[in-house]
């Protein structure tokens, strides 16, 4: 239940540059959307990425809002807010005030739940649920926040955003703690960091799993992409973490670790034969892996069911991180062999094939490498051949596309490049950007912008002991076109594929 509050209360508890009105009314929401205001509602009125909500402080009045806040005061009329009697509160950023409204009408859930920020390009939801996962061994319970979707003291939610607006955030939180939740567990997206989105709270631990070419539409260069990752480690916008945790093999983890540390954190490097958590020796298996860690808590052998040397490096950042927060060494290391592989990431699909047929989202040049490269150690003893398929998002970073094509091209026999969310790009001038990456590979390739035919034509293309890729959607359940989106599953529809060719579901 929400706890009542009046203007002036919330008033109190936002930094702000002008006041104008005062009201005694409860206040019955904090919104930033005018579609979700409702009467008694205070309406936060913030510029934002692709549009301004200055623009619908009219539609917001209209809807009931009791007050508004605002950080582009002159962009409306103040007359149209004080005819209808509502107080006003000038602000200098929208989104601070934002995540300060928010924090006090939820009655400050932050304050009650021990976070932890995960930041990267890759391996950030699986981390997260490892992390998630060690802490509910441990008998803790959480709030997760990330791509797949939400947790809230173990309830399922859809996932809207990676990293949500803070009012959304604090509203997850404030239901957790209703709940009996003490731990936050979230991806911090480098959008988020940048755009203001985690005000308001104070990571305990971050994480920090590696930094390769991704949203560079948005960030334009690379150093601007690593300055908003860093936002969450270096104490000048959001408040130092008390323990960083970073992937020693990052070529910025120095650089990182001393920032971090010039800010007043501890911090603990992880990795594969270096970092202070590291595994010293490992083997990958048919169901996993098995390794021998070192760290300053203890040395063991771990046995793990996630596939792959990056799920050695997402498990030992999430087992870091988990023992920063206090879970017991010798309990962790009872908990890895209970750990499940996360939904999306390295999903096996079985129909009864003779081949193996894996579903990922790696949408990167380099998470394609790590993925192609885990699927040659398994066809090599065998001398069998890997098969992937995948596309690169339109309207996003045009330059990763050739990277992409030279990733798969260089790690796979045969390659089907295909639609991976269009958008308002037309799929063909996508795949002409992806070809000279291929081309460059040597690989044989095929180019079927289609992609229920193209995963058709790669099932099809597999012969027993082979390994089918099909990469860059994961645990996504639609294709955004230009015309509108429509519902795809890549596992439902590599099931049904398998099903054409003969195979049939395992019961």
């Amino acid at each position: 239940m929400k706890p009542k509050m009046n203007w002036t209360e919330l008033a109190a508890e936002v930094t702000a540059v002008g006041v104008g009105g005062g009201s005694a009314e409860p206040i019955t929401g904090v919104e930033y959307d005018s579609r979700r205001v409702r009467t008694g509602s205070v309406f936060v009125a913030m510029k934002g990425g692709s549009t301004d909500g200055n623009r619908y402080v009219e539609k917001a009045i209209a809807a009931g809002a009791l007050g508004v806040i605002t950080d582009s005061a002159p962009k409306f009329d103040h007359l149209l807010v004080f005819e209808a009697g509502l107080p006003v509160l000038e602000v200098e950023h929208g989104r601070r005030a934002l995540a300060e409204a928010s924090a006090a009408f939820f009655g400050h859930p932050e304050r009650k739940l021990a976070a932890t920020g995960i930041t990267g390009t890759n391996g950030k939801t699986t981390t997260a649920f490892l992390m998630e996962a060690l802490l509910n061994e441990a008998a803790r319970t959480t709030v997760l926040v990330g791509t797949i979707e939400y947790h809230v003291a173990g309830q399922v939610r859809p996932s809207v955003h990676t990293t949500p607006e803070s009012r959304d955030l604090f509203e997850l939180m404030a239901e957790g703690v209703s709940r009996g939740a003490t731990e936050l567990v979230t991806e911090v997206s480098s959008h988020a960091l940048d755009q203001g989105r985690a005000f308001g709270l104070g990571f305990d631990v971050a994480v920090f799993t590696n930094l390769t070419q991704d949203h560079l539409d948005y960030h334009q260069t690379l150093e601007k992409y690593f300055a908003a990752k860093r936002l969450l480690f270096d104490g000048t916008v959001y408040p130092a973490p008390r323990v960083a945790v970073i992937n020693a093999h990052d070529p910025r983890a120095k650089q990182l670790a001393a920032a971090a540390a010039r800010a007043g954190a501890e911090v603990r490097t992880y990795g594969i034969g270096q970092g202070d958590w590291r595994a010293a020796s490992y083997s990958l298996t048919p169901g996993g892996a098995v390794l021998d860690i070192e760290t300053p808590a203890g040395t063991a052998h771990l046995v793990s069911r996630l596939a792959g040397e990056v799920n050695i490096l997402n498990l030992l950042a999430a087992f870091t991180a988990a023992h920063a927060r206090g879970v017991p060494f010798a309990d962790l290391v009872a908990s890895v062999p209970r750990l499940k592989p996360v939904p999306g990431r390295f999903q096996l699909v079985a129909a009864r094939q003779p081949f193996t047929v894996i579903v990922d989202y790696a949408h990167t040049d380099d998470a394609l490498r790590n993925l192609t490269t885990l699927a040659r150690q398994m066809t090599a003893p065998l001398g069998k051949r890997v098969i992937t398929l995948f596309g690169c998002g339109g309207d996003r970073d045009r330059t990763k596309r050739p990277r992409m094509g030279l990733a798969a091209g260089e790690g796979s026999n045969f390659v089907v490049a295909t639609s991976d969310n269009p958008r308002s790009e037309d799929p063909l001038t996508i795949l002409a950007e992806i070809e000279p990456g291929l081309k460059a590979s040597g690989v044989q390739y095929t180019v079927e912008p289609d992609r229920t035919r193209a995963i058709a034509v790669a099932l099809a293309a597999a012969t027993p002991g082979d390994v089918v890729l099909i990469a860059g959607k994961g645990h996504e359940k639609e294709q955004i076109l230009a015309g509108g989106v429509i519902p795809f599953d890549d596992t439902e529809i590599a099931l049904s594929s398998l099903r054409n060719l003969g195979y049939g579901d395992v019961q």
